[in-house]
């Protein structure tokens, strides 16, 4: 499948809530083509991780050092108790195993490190729509429904993830509101919340966690 390079220029402004107040040493997992990095405080050493080797290169010109490859692949050129800031921005849900990342990127993190998170929202509004009404679960080239997405999350399982984790959550809510546009949409927009609960208009779930 070709990936198109839009998948990868993302900024995530909107991840800016969970940022903490001090940090110097960053790691980002999934780092693409590195423009989170212009949303942080400019004194910084940062670090990424991306697998694609195109988007890596790109990575490389505004990053210190990027790693190419799957995190546990490369997980052996990162320093033990280094990072005092870990930022995964919608790949936890590309693992084969989420839950061994979170016990393991611990040993990089330094002592009282945070991780910011964020994953789609399953429960979004029309995933759930195509999934009660249409009868379908149709996988895309993006969104909630990537086909190369290996792990689906709500609210509540991250949570339960980070706390199986033994992580100190900070923060956890639900981000991105969708904006119904014809009216037949809003008025469904406002109805599946009252019968369905009110994170369903959300697209993403972040999250601020500390380690212990």
């Amino acid at each position: 499948m070709t990936v198109p390079s839009s998948y990868y220029q993302f900024y995530r402004q909107d991840i800016l809530q969970f940022i903490p107040e001090t940090y110097s040493r960053v790691l980002e997992i999934g780092c693409a083509s590195g423009k989170f990095r212009a949303n942080l405080k400019a004194k910084n050493e940062y670090w990424g991780v991306e697998l694609d080797p195109s988007v890596a290169a790109e990575a490389q010109h505004v990053l210190d050092k990027v790693l190419v490859g799957r995190y546990e692949e490369v997980s052996d050129e990162l320093p033990d108790g280094y990072f005092d800031l870990v930022v995964c921005n919608d790949v936890i849900e590309h693992m084969p195993d989420h839950d061994a990342f979170l016990r393991d990127i611990q040993l990089k993190m330094a002592p009282k490190g945070h991780i910011v998170i964020s994953v789609p929202n399953v429960r979004f509004i029309w995933n759930l729509w195509e999934l009660l009404v249409e009868k379908d679960w149709q996988y895309c080239d993006a969104g909630v429904l990537d086909r190369t997405h290996l792990r689906f999350f709500t609210l509540k399982s991250l949570r339960r993830s980070l706390e199986a984790a033994n992580y100190d959550i900070k923060m956890i809510t639900h981000l991105n509101t969708f904006k119904p546009g014809p009216k037949i949409k809003r008025v469904i927009y406002y109805l599946l919340p009252i019968l369905l609960g009110r994170d369903i208009p959300y697209l993403h779930v972040g999250a601020l966690v500390q380690k212990q």
